[in-house]
Formats: structure tokens, C-alpha cells, sequence
């Protein structure tokens, strides 16, 4: 799954790497959670071309009572969304991308433990992870536009770390995903699967991560390894 991230990036970065006319200016963020304002690329519908829209993490399905339902919603299984309530929709027609400079994850340890690992493109360059976006309206007006990551399973790479990972849309492949005319599952359902085992590279991180109110470049940075764990029979 995907549960937090990171995006640094300027404006003028956005700009660049999406061909976008314009962009928001966002603070480097280095612990982005579910609930928070997010960065997302999407068609423009307007003006045609792409545009660099502010969204909150959580999707929250136009047909929903209670916008609540956004928290049950941050991921979204790429092999089982066009058959879900929730997702059917926006995989047709309201596709996004989310950049970030890399993602959190949390290894297992056993005994409800475990351990942050920070994981990010090996050649530096930002991700841009699938997404899916609907826009809400209540009875009195409020309008929330909001999204969820989609998710695949997890290669060969990741599998130490967890069972699924996000789906990462390479570059040449922005046009396909962002483009709302392309209406079946299956157009797009060959740019649903992992990214090559040499694609990510990965450290372990301090634990401060999991308090989402902490925010800082000091969260991304590797941390030392654990000390070993002592042995019965090692002292002799």
C-alpha cells in the first residue's frame, strides 16, 4: 500500500516534468498523510492540455453520505478498481498522477513491530504514482475534490518491505493515463503492474515518521541500523 510520502518539488519543477502552463506553489513536504492537500495532475478540461490540481488524499465518491468514507479510501487495488463502486468511475474518465519524490513504507518486523524504509527512484528524478480522483458535493453546498493511489502487487524488490507497492506511470505514458477518452479497463490495464526491479532503491529512516504531525528533510535522511539482536549461546 501506499501511507505517506514526500514532494519537494517546485513549481517550476511541475511545470517542467508534466508540460503544464501553470502550477501552485507548494512547501516541501516531507510527510505527506491521508487527509492532507495533495498535488495532482490531471486533463484539463477546460483548456485542454494538463493541469496541476489541489486535491485531498482520500478519495470521497460523489455518491457518498458521509465524506468520512475518504479515510477507508487513500489506496485503491489496480487489478479490482473498475469493478468497485468507489473507483469505477474516476478509472474511466477521471484518471490523475501524483508526483512525489518517494513514499514510506513499513517493514514487518514480527511481534507488532515495525520499521519506516524510505523508497525513491534510483537516477534522483520524482515518481509519478496513479491516481484516481472524484469531486463531492453535499447538501449545502461544500465540495471536496479528492483521490486515492492506485496499487499493484508488490515485485520481487518490494516484497521485503510489503505485498503491494504503487503503481509508478513512466513518462512516455503520461498522454494514456491522462487521457479520458480512453473509457475501458483494459485500455490503460497494461500500465497497472510494477515497475523493473532495478527502477527503486530504498533506505530505513528514523521512526519520527510515523507521527504524521512531524514534517522535515531530516525524515528522509537513512538511519543507522539497529543494533543486533543478542543471541542465547553468543556469549560463550
Amino acid at each position: 500500500m501506499c501511507g505517506r510520502f514526500v514532494l519537494t518539488a517546485k513549481m517550476r519543477d511541475l511545470i517542467k516534468q508534466f508540460v503544464l502552463r501553470h502550477a501552485p506553489e507548494f512547501k516541501a513536504r516531507y510527510n505527506i498523510a491521508p487527509g492532507q492537500p495533495v498535488a495532482a495532475i490531471r486533463e484539463d478540461r477546460n483548456l485542454g492540455g494538463r493541469e496541476c490540481a489541489v486535491l485531498t488524499w482520500g478519495l470521497v465518491p460523489f455518491w457518498a453520505k458521509d465524506p468520512g468514507i475518504a479515510f477507508q479510501l487513500i489506496n485503491a487495488r489496480s487489478e479490482t478498481a473498475a469493478g468497485k463502486p468507489a473507483f469505477r468511475g474516476p478509472m474511466r474518465h477521471k484518471r490523475c498522477l501524483l508526483p512525489a519524490d518517494g513514499f514510506y513504507e513499513w517493514k514487518d518486523l514480527g511481534s507488532g513491530r515495525k520499521e519506516p524504509w524510505y523508497v525513491r527512484r534510483a537516477d534522483g528524478e520524482r515518481l509519478a504514482l496513479a491516481g484516481l480522483w472524484d469531486h463531492w458535493g453535499s447538501p449545502d453546498g461544500s465540495e471536496i475534490e479528492s483521490c486515492s493511489i492506485l496499487t499493484t502487487a508488490a515485485n520481487s524488490w518490494m516484497q521485503p518491505l510489503h505485498h503491494r507497492m504503487p503503481v509508478v506511470i513512466a513518462p512516455d505514458n503520461f498522454d494514456r493515463w491522462l487521457d479520458t477518452s480512453l473509457e475501458r479497463a483494459s485500455d490503460v490495464a497494461d500500465l497497472l503492474k510494477p515497475p523493473p526491479e532495478d527502477f527503486l532503491v530504498r533506505h530505513r529512516v528514523s521512526e519520527q515518521v510515523n507521527n504524521a504531525r512531524n514534517d522535515g528533510p531530516e525524515l528522509i535522511e537513512q538511519a543507522a541500523p539497529p543494533p543486533p539482536t543478542l543471541q542465547q549461546g553468543t556469549l560463550f
